[in-house]
This record gives structure tokens, C-alpha cells and sequence, in this order.
């Protein structure tokens, strides 16, 4: 056994494991070690249609099958419980997740909160109160359009079983929007590049009430929030929401809160300072 952790990655919607490449090279270089994990139909899992390269074929893009269909949130956590299992044996965990990738984190640590020294939310999400849904409805994403990426969906996704997005569209007004939500800070090129890394298909399955965080169990584990201060698609209002919301659930054990200067990505692009705010909280 050892005395230091293993960091656990989990990426959000539409990523994999890929992105964390950056991060995990400061990580290391820092001495520390880490697992990116590819949630089920991620990565090497994922389905790229020949109709998804150029020159593009939409109406047979709209229409292929894609290999995430049917994955529920229950195949992420028990994706991630067999990792963090793996990883306890040889030390202290530190589960961390990014966007969507909260959900799955939120439901592993409501299912076995002793496979998780320490939770960190990046900009994730931690739902309390409301499933993550209910939190579009609210004033906190008021500035958020859910329509801004309408034109880039692929196919009925109630016929797919998935929800596809052309993440390599041309359409000047779908990139502005794309880049508005997740990177105004990063180059075009930065953007264009991290655009690329990101696959079509995305499961279907956001969770349930069921899947809240839980104060009997989540509510053990220790817990950060990193606040990503310049975020457009998960903007620092519903992270505070959800931060305030986690720490009535358990009042004492309340979220220890940082903030990065960052878009959504922009810490993955350069992620000198969010490896040296992990590092930190790996020598606790």
C-alpha cells in the first residue's frame, strides 16, 4: 500500500478519457498518479459513422446506430466502482469529475462512498435538490440557451436511443455558439482542436430522484468544488446553487470550495493550475 492517492478522472458529456491527457501529464510531473477513465461507450467504445467524416452525409448520419444506445447512468457508476476497487489497493482515491461526468461521481459515491477518499467536483455536476434537469428550469441558468446547439443534433434521438450532435459542422453560427459555451477563452485553433476530441453519440440516461446525492452516503465522503469562475454552460450561479444546496444537505461536512479562472474547458487546455490546486488536496 501506498500513502499516496490515485486521482480518478471522469469526463463529461460527449468526452472521454483523451482530454485529461494535459492534465495528467502535470499530475504526474507533480508525482502524483492518475486513471482517465472512458465511461461505457467512450474512447475506443465510441461509435464515428463513416457519415460523420467529410464529406459529411447527414441523412445517413441521422439514421446509423451507435453503439452507446441503451447505456444507463447504473453501466457509468459500475464502470467507475471497478475502477476505484482496482485503485484502493494500492492506496487513498480521489474521485474527481468534470461536467456530466458529476452524475455518475454523485451515484457512485450514494452507492459506495467508501471507495472514495475524497470527491472533487470541477465545474460538475452535484445534484441535491433537483434532478439536473430541473436545473435548466431555474433563474441560475437563465443566461443558459438549451436551443444554442439545436441545429448541430443529429437524428430523432427517441429513434436512435442516443442523442448525436455534428461536432464537426462547418456552420459558423453552431462553432460561435459551441465555442461561446465552453471556451471564449481559448484560441480558435485551442477550440477547433478540443472540438475534435469530442465524439457524437451521448447516452440518454441523466439519472433519476434515486440518483440525488445522498446524505447517508455521498454526504460521508469529503468533498471539493472547484468553481470554474468563467463558465457559460454550467455558469458559477447553479455551481453555488449546488454547493449551497450539498451543504444543507450535510452541514457538517461541507464542500471545501476553490475557483480556477476558466471556460467550461480551458483548465484541460492548460492545466498547470488545476494539477497544482489537485496536488494540494492529495498531500492532505
Amino acid at each position: 500500500m501506498h500513502n499516496t492517492p490515485t486521482f480518478v478522472l471522469v469526463h463529461g458529456a460527449f468526452a472521454n478519457s483523451f482530454s485529461f491527457a494535459p492534465l495528467q501529464a502535470e499530475l504526474a510531473l507533480l508525482g502524483h498518479r492518475s486513471a482517465a477513465i472512458d465511461l461505457p461507450g467512450h474512447g475506443f467504445e465510441a461509435t464515428y459513422p463513416a457519415a460523420y467524416q467529410a464529406p459529411q452525409d447527414l441523412a445517413a448520419l441521422a439514421a446509423e446506430p451507435g453503439g452507446i444506445k441503451g447505456v444507463t447512468l447504473a453501466d457509468n457508476v459500475a464502470r467507475v466502482i471497478e475502477v476505484l476497487e482496482r485503485a484502493k489497493r494500492t492506496g487513498p482515491t480521489i474521485l474527481v469529475a468534470h461536467s456530466r461526468g458529476g452524475i455518475t461521481a454523485t451515484a457512485v459515491a450514494n452507492a459506495r462512498p467508501e471507495l472514495v477518499d475524497r470527491l472533487v467536483y470541477v465545474a460538475a455536476w452535484c445534484p441535491v435538490e433537483l434532478d439536473v434537469s430541473g436545473y435548466y428550469a431555474q433563474p441560475e441558468m437563465a443566461d443558459v440557451d438549451p436551443m444554442a446547439f439545436a441545429s448541430t443534433l443529429v437524428g430523432n434521438p427517441a429513434e436512435l436511443g442516443l442523442l448525436r450532435t455534428n461536432f464537426r459542422t462547418a456552420d459558423p453560427t453552431a462553432l460561435a455558439a459551441f465555442k461561446q459555451a465552453f471556451a471564449a477563452d481559448l484560441t480558435d485553433d485551442e477550440f477547433r482542436t478540443f472540438l475534435n476530441t469530442f465524439q457524437p453519440d451521448e447516452n440518454l440516461d441523466a439519472g433519476t430522484s434515486d440518483d440525488r446525492a445522498r446524505a447517508a452516503t455521498w454526504g460521508r465522503v469529503p468533498r471539493t468544488y472547484v468553481r470554474l469562475t468563467d463558465d457559460a454552460s454550467v455558469p458559477p450561479a447553479v455551481q453555488d446553487r449546488m454547493i449551497r444546496e450539498a451543504d444543507a444537505l450535510t452541514p457538517d461536512n461541507p464542500f471545501e470550495v476553490h475557483s480556477l479562472e476558466s471556460s467550461h474547458l480551458r483548465w484541460l487546455v492548460h492545466p498547470k493550475p488545476a494539477a497544482e490546486l489537485l496536488a494540494s488536496l492529495a498531500t492532505r
